[in-house]
Order: C-alpha cells, then sequence, then structure tokens
C-alpha cells in the first residue's frame, strides 16, 4: 500500500470527523470544510492506488 493511500485514508476520516463536529455545532463552514477534506483525502487515495498499479 503506498503512503499516499494511507493519508488519502487519514484525510478523509478528519474531513469526516470535521464535518460531523460542524452538524453538531451547526457550523456550516466546518461541515463544507470536511467535505472538502474528504474529497481532497480521496483523491490523494486515488493517487497512491495509481501509484502502486504503475509499479506492478
Amino acid at each position: 500500500m503506498e503512503k499516499d493511500e494511507i493519508k488519502g485514508k487519514g484525510k478523509q476520516i478528519k474531513g469526516k470527523v470535521r464535518e460531523e463536529a460542524g452538524k453538531l455545532t451547526g457550523d456550516r463552514t466546518e461541515q463544507v470544510k470536511g467535505k472538502v477534506e474528504q474529497v481532497e483525502g480521496k483523491v490523494q487515495e486515488e493517487i497512491g492506488k495509481l501509484k502502486r498499479k504503475a509499479k506492478d
């Protein structure tokens, strides 16, 4: 597993926590930032998958 895959997964989890915290506090900005972080994490994870496949 590539480090980008792991970092991307971590970023997705962090983003989900941030989104949920925003929901609990009613902070729409935090919700949006959390969603953005999740997308960034997904992109990073996919880059890692592509790197791994390129090595195979």
